[in-house]
């Protein structure tokens, strides 16, 4: 089974759980790091999440993946927060990051620039608006190629 058919596989398997329980699922991530493949699912919820919640949401997800069986390969299933810098990976993600300081990196220059990491003052959908000290840039959403919270000191 491919990448993309495993995390297809694996968001199927955990999203009623999650959703049920008031979590969200952030990311998933299925590589090999040296010989070993890992299986990683990044959760939140309002407030965050405790390694309490991550063993929960582990422990269902094994069992899961024990009956559906859709990983051929041996692996290491690791269940953690997304961490102070979470990638905003869906437009809701980045609507909800308004008034956030973000990292955003684009696939071609805008106003020159590459990547942008400041202040996201708005985002209707088509357009971020990032303040980087005194200045105010305004980046296509189509353009975005990744984007994360910052912590900017």
């Amino acid at each position: 089974m491919s990448t993309p058919k495993i995390k297809a596989a694996v968001e199927d398997m955990v999203n009623p759980y999650l959703e049920e329980n008031g979590f969200e699922l952030v990311d998933i991530e299925y590589v090999k790091e040296g010989s070993n493949w890992f299986l990683r699912v990044f959760v939140d919820k309002d407030g965050g999440i405790d390694i309490d919640d991550c063993g929960r949401i582990s422990e269902f997800l094994s069992e899961k993946l024990d009956a559906n069986d859709p990983i051929p390969t041996a692996y290491f299933l690791e269940v953690s927060s997304p961490g102070a810098e979470r990638p905003l990976k869906k437009a809701e993600d980045v609507a909800k990051a308004v008034g956030k300081d973000v990292f955003v990196t684009t696939y071609e220059p805008v106003n020159g620039l590459k990547e942008f990491e400041g202040r996201l003052l708005s985002f209707a959908g088509e357009e971020l608006v990032i303040e980087i000290g005194k200045k105010t840039y305004t980046v296509p959403y189509g353009k975005v190629a990744s984007a994360r919270l910052a912590i900017i000191f």
